[in-house]
């Protein structure tokens, strides 16, 4: 099993927006987080990736297993796309960089500095420093937020690619990757309603 959680609950400003989360998650797997905007995905794939503390409940994970794919792409601007999977790599101890180059479509682009490339070619970039970290588990936060159609096809390729090889995924995602092995998490069962009786905004739950 790569993750376990159990009774999670978690919190965004102090206030829990997700309760009585209990998922398992085994190699070869990918579960697609499914909920309107405000509904607590980013929250909960921030809890789960160690860069906050659970509300409630326990989430059995090795941290060294986790890669991390938030809203920003995580990329020096002064550096080369080649520079800037370089470091990365060097900084998780991964592999060589040729087949992210490649997996992302980027090779013609390799001494191009990241600040020159166009929105959609930095979130493949962004995107790429996945296969350098050499971690199974990947976390992923609207990954395909810039991609044209084209390239979220090549990056549903590198899932199921990363899938196949015993890796695991979730996915917050409004687009459809095409992943047979997903299991769609729909969250709405497990927001809180506090708020909303308090007479706030519910897109803040």
């Amino acid at each position: 099993m790569v993750m376990t959680v159990r009774n999670l609950a978690v919190a965004r400003g102090g206030v829990t927006v997700l309760q009585g989360l209990d998922l398992a998650l085994s190699a070869g797997q990918a579960l697609t987080l499914r909920g309107p905007n405000g509904s607590g995905k980013t929250t909960l794939l921030r809890t789960l990736a160690g860069l906050q503390p659970a509300a409630a409940g326990e989430i059995d994970l090795n941290p060294e297993t986790v890669a991390y794919a938030a809203h920003a792409d995580g990329l020096k601007s002064t550096l080369t796309v080649a520079e800037n999977l370089a470091f990365w790599s060097a900084i998780y101890g991964g592999p060589s960089i040729d087949r992210a180059i490649a997996a992302m479509d980027l090779a013609k682009l390799t001494r191009r500095r990241a600040g020159e490339l166009s929105a959609g070619q930095k979130r493949r970039l962004g995107l790429a420093r996945l296969l350098v970290t050499g971690r199974p588990l990947w976390l992923l936060d609207e990954p395909t937020v810039s991609l044209d159609v084209a390239s979220v096809a090549l990056f549903a390729g590198v899932v199921r690619d990363h899938l196949a090889q015993g890796g695991a995924a979730i996915i917050a995602t409004h687009v459809d990757l095409g992943l047979p092995e997903a299991t769609i998490l729909d969250l709405d069962p497990f927001r809180t309603r506090i708020l909303a009786r308090d007479g706030f905004d519910e897109a803040f739950a």
